[in-house]
């Protein structure tokens, strides 16, 4: 019988502080964000525990350079509701992308994480720029693909 190793504070602690910069120049949104979740989940570590917060933090630079392939940008709708009565409102992919690019990732990496409570903690770990500048020098982000 083999023993499964589960993450220990020190790994969630090291995971915690540690960085990836993503460039999203020329990229594919829903690709893109399915690998800034699976860093945020923490899937790609060995010692990765479902009930923990063992994933690392991203910083996105060039959101406004995204692609999205197809016809998605003048089909895709993202609806919402204002509270008030009658107030169901949708928004095209493409005014998304013209209006707040980040705001954009960080909605397709949010449908893309878990539904629970750690969601938000991960989801807090994420870092979205229009452009290349960051101010996130002092974390020490690797660059990632």
């Amino acid at each position: 019988m083999t023993k499964t190793t589960l993450a220990t504070v020190a790994d969630r602690h090291k995971a915690m502080n540690t960085w990836h910069v993503v460039d999203a120049t020329g990229k594919t949104l829903g690709r893109m964000a399915t690998e800034i979740a699976t860093l945020l989940m923490g899937k790609h570590r060995t010692d990765y525990t479902p009930y923990m917060l063992v994933g690392e933090g991203v910083i996105v630079v060039n959101a406004e350079r995204i692609v999205v392939t197809g016809n998605k940008a003048e089909t895709r709708e993202y609806t919402y509701y204002t509270g008030f009565p009658g107030g169901l409102r949708s928004v095209k992919l493409a005014d998304y992308l013209k209006k707040s690019p980040e705001e954009l990732v960080r909605l397709a990496v949010r449908r893309m994480l878990p539904k629970n409570q750690l969601a938000a903690k991960m989801i807090s770990r994420l870092k979205v720029y229009k452009g290349a500048a960051h101010p996130h020098k002092a974390q020490k982000p690797a660059a990632r693909g």
